[in-house]
């Protein structure tokens, strides 16, 4: 059978990792955390472009191997989409290896997680502001309904938010 791929994206502190960690539990398969956030903690100094190269190097290396270990379904939290939005936000510039790595990469399912969510402090998030996790949740929602892919809009607290990605995953797998 082959492995079917689902993306947990959206704006930061929304409940992706959690979510995709639910996920995965309650499917019996595996999980891909973000690479960025394992990345950024043992950096020494503020993030450069070129380590946004980097991350989605490692964040596809990740995917890859656990991949591997997953039977038909792999909950992915986060894709090469999420660097692409940073890259373009802070250097209005992507690097044309991440790009070509998106063209290529193929999904089966987005899950858009909302912002009604409360926030929760992290030395590695930056927008804590309410208007700008709406600008970043609206170019999550541009980026999956242009994808041609089957997605949801996933909010509420974190049961409901489980049990509404799982119904996505089974009318969309």
């Amino acid at each position: 059978m082959t492995l079917k791929k689902i993306v947990v994206i959206g704006p930061e502190s929304t409940g992706k990792s959690t979510l995709s960690r639910q996920l995965a539990d309650a499917l019996g398969t595996q999980w891909v955390p973000e690479y960025a956030r394992e990345y950024l903690e043992q950096l020494a100094r503020p993030y450069e472009e070129a380590d946004l190269l980097q991350i989605a190097k490692g964040q596809l290396r990740s995917e890859d191997e656990q991949a591997m270990k997953a039977g038909t379904l792999l909950v992915c939290d986060t894709d090469l989409q999420v660097v692409r939005v940073w890259s373009e936000h802070r250097y209005d510039r992507c690097h044309k290896w991440i790009l070509e790595a998106i063209a290529r990469r193929r999904y089966d399912l987005y899950l858009l997680t909302n912002i009604d969510v409360a926030w929760e402090e992290d030395p590695l998030r930056e927008h804590r502001e309410h208007s700008q996790r709406h600008y970043f949740y609206n170019i999550y929602r541009d980026i999956v309904q242009q994808s041609g892919l089957p997605w949801a809009d996933i909010s509420g607290g974190q049961k409901e938010r489980l049990e509404r990605a799982l119904e996505a995953i089974r009318n969309n797998t």
